[in-house]
């Protein structure tokens, strides 16, 4: 009857005049479900919570990071640079976040597009990490 296609109507504009949800801030739902299957058990159980980058641009900077995981809780970005030239990054670097749940999100972004190059998001290697940066 005409009475219920009216409240569709009226139901479906409602619909589209809901505020467009900010997509940079939230992971999209194809980048959702093509999320890793990243075994928990190889996320660090305390912290720093490091995400290795690699394949970065090599005229990447921290910012672009920062921009990289925006909405994500990112405490640090380390970019090793070459001893020889220091101008030279080389080409890969590491994100610290505050909690796991950032890490977590941060390694669904692994193949995501910086710049023009696919980078490689995984869990760092902790001894290693370690090991290259004294604290």
């Amino acid at each position: 009857s005409p009475s219920v296609c009216t409240t569709w109507h009226s139901n479906d504009d409602d619909v589209y005049r809901a505020p467009p949800i900010d997509r940079s801030i939230l992971p999209t739902a194809p980048r959702a479900a093509r999320e890793p299957n990243i075994d928990r058990s190889r996320l660090p159980k305390s912290p720093p919570y490091t995400a290795f980058l690699g394949n970065l641009p090599y005229d990447v900077t921290e910012e672009s990071i920062k921009d990289f995981f925006r909405g994500l809780n990112i405490s640090a970005v380390r970019l090793p640079r070459e001893p020889t030239n220091p101008e030279r990054l080389k080409g890969f670097g590491y994100a610290e976040f505050e909690d796991i749940d950032s890490l977590f999100q941060a390694l669904s972004l692994n193949e995501e597009s910086l710049g023009n190059r696919r980078i490689r998001v995984d869990v760092a290697d902790q001894a290693q990490d370690k090991g290259e940066c004294p604290a």
